[in-house]
This record gives structure tokens, C-alpha cells and sequence, in this order.
């Protein structure tokens, strides 16, 4: 079982990124339709959930606070909203004028590539924007709420928050022309990303940390004080975060519950429908400071 668990740690990360992206390459190359990713996103959520209790890191965040409904529930709505979006990509698409300069003749692939790399440095500065514009920052609170990290924290969000970030990466897309299936791709490629991301599954990631903003990265994202955990913006690459300077990653550190959530609002509501009325209330004089700086 030891060595089991050891190579779990060092093959999750490239089989699931890997394994699962190339899957859906030839799902939609094969025209099996776009039914076969949803088969596959949940195939990988329920990898997800099964290695974070085989391999966790932190075993205190695998057990329910509460708040697993409330994800389910985050994860639901926004998974659909993204769906809704690629859906509606055509009429978008007819609407918006464009340069029609996406490299269609690429492999898919190459196409899929792409789309990630300029969503990444779209959504990216989306969310560093977030953390130093209050009016932002109240939407992206939210997220920042989380006292556990699991596959499922990556898509809990503030509909307008996501709403904001997926505006901010598919902006350019959509003027370049990106077509319905590499779109719907992308979509599948950011769930499989989020899940990796906040997951609790205890992975060796050796040199990809210098390359792919994985959970051993993202969880200093989620430091609760002031300023240390406005590091490591990127969705699917460090890339963005070196030229920003805000890439971080020390291999001693260990984290638990007591170093998640926000610190300025410990009492942050936990409830679905609580979550999505708190933006719009009147912020305190704590809560309305600049999100980075800290609080006298």
C-alpha cells in the first residue's frame, strides 16, 4: 500500500491533466458528442474525491463542515453557466464583429493549446485585479471563504465573479474567431484545472511547479492574512505570475484550516444563499479597506 500511495503522489497530476485532456480530444475528434465530457468530468470528479481519501494532504479537509451541499451546489450552477456559455458561443460568435484569425487549420490539439495559454493570462489578471479592487474583491471573496481545500473549492464562486472571469479569458477568443468544439474543450480543460488545483490529493510535483499552477502552489493563494496570499493568480500556468512577480512556492511549508478563510471576516457567511446576498450588503469599514492591505 506504501508504494501504491508514493506513485499515486507522483502520477496523479500528469495522468489526470493528461490522461483526461487527451480523452476529451478524442471524444470530440470522434464525434462522440459533447455528452461524453460530462461522462468524463464526473469520471474525474469521482477520481478526485476517492485519491484525496486514499492519499490525502490534509485529512481533516476530506470531513464535511457543512459546507459540501453548499459546493455541490456552487459547483452545479457555475458547471451550467459554463455549458450555457459554450452553448450560446455561435450566437455570440454571429454578434461580436472579429478577425476571424483562429488557426483552424492546426491540429486540435495545438488549438487547444492556445485557448489555454491566452484564457490563462486573461483570467489571471482578472484575479489579481480582484485582490486590489474592492467591488471585485467582494464577489471574489467568496471563494476565498473555503476553510478545507478539495477538488471541489475550484468551482465554488459568486456567479458574477465567474461570470467576470470567463469574460475576461474568452474575450480575445472570441474575437479570434476560436470555433464551438475547441471552446466546449477549453470549458472541460478548466474544470479538470480546477479540480487539480484546490485538490487534496497529496502530489509530488517536482519541476511542473516551475510551469503549472497546481495545488501545492495554490493553496499559498489561500493564506487568510493580508498581502501573503496575494501570490500565485494563474489558472493553468506559473507563466503569468513570474512576469507579475507574484509567484511563491516554498516545499517546507504546511498548511491547515487555521491558515484558510479571510482573515478581515472570520464570521464570513457559509450558506449558499448567504453567500450570494453578501457582495451587495453594505461593506464594514474593515471589509471595505483595499483587500491586500492589512486593517490597523
Amino acid at each position: 500500500m506504501f508504494v501504491l500511495r508514493e506513485l499515486i503522489k507522483v502520477t496523479y497530476v500528469p495522468l489526470m491533466l493528461g490522461g483526461f485532456l487527451t480523452a476529451a480530444l478524442y471524444a470530440v475528434a470522434g464525434g462522440y458528442g459533447f455528452g461524453a465530457l460530462l461522462v468524463l468530468l464526473l469520471l474525474a470528479i469521482g477520481i478526485s474525491f476517492a485519491l484525496e481519501r486514499l492519499v490525502p494532504y490534509e485529512r481533516q479537509w476530506n470531513q464535511d463542515r457543512g459546507d459540501s451541499w453548499r459546493d455541490v451546489l456552487h459547483a452545479f450552477v457555475n458547471e451550467g453557466a459554463n455549458a450555457s456559455s459554450v452553448a450560446l458561443l455561435p450566437l455570440i460568435v454571429a454578434i461580436v464583429p472579429g478577425f476571424d484569425i483562429w488557426p483552424t487549420d492546426w491540429p486540435m490539439w495545438g488549438q487547444l493549446f492556445l485557448a489555454i495559454l491566452i484564457a490563462d493570462c486573461g483570467i489571471t489578471l482578472v484575479h489579481y485585479a480582484s485582490h486590489f479592487y474592492p467591488i471585485l474583491w467582494r464577489f471574489h471573496a467568496v471563494h476565498h471563504s473555503v476553510k478545507r481545500m478539495y477538488g471541489f473549492n475550484g468551482l465554488m464562486k459568486h456567479p458574477l465573479h465567474q461570470a467576470i472571469e470567463t469574460v475576461g479569458g474568452t474575450c480575445p477568443l472570441i474575437l479570434m474567431g476560436i470555433p464551438l468544439d475547441v471552446a466546449t474543450l477549453l470549458a472541460f480543460a478548466i474544470a479538470i484545472q480546477l479540480l487539480l488545483q484546490h485538490s487534496n490529493v497529496d502530489v509530488k510535483i517536482g519541476v511542473l511547479r516551475y510551469v503549472l499552477a497546481l495545488s501545492p502552489l495554490h493553496r499559498f493563494h489561500h493564506i487568510k492574512r493580508p498581502v501573503e496570499g496575494d501570490v500565485n493568480f494563474g489558472l493553468f500556468t506559473t507563466v503569468w505570475d513570474r512576469m507579475l512577480g507574484t509567484a511563491v512556492y516554498d516545499a517546507e511549508r504546511r498548511f491547515s484550516s487555521s491558515d484558510l478563510g479571510i482573515g478581515k471576516e472570520p464570521d464570513y457567511p457559509n450558506g449558499y444563499l448567504a453567500q450570494l446576498i453578501r457582495p451587495f450588503k453594505a461593506p464594514s469599514k474593515t471589509e471595505a479597506a483595499v483587500p491586500n492591505q492589512p486593517v490597523e
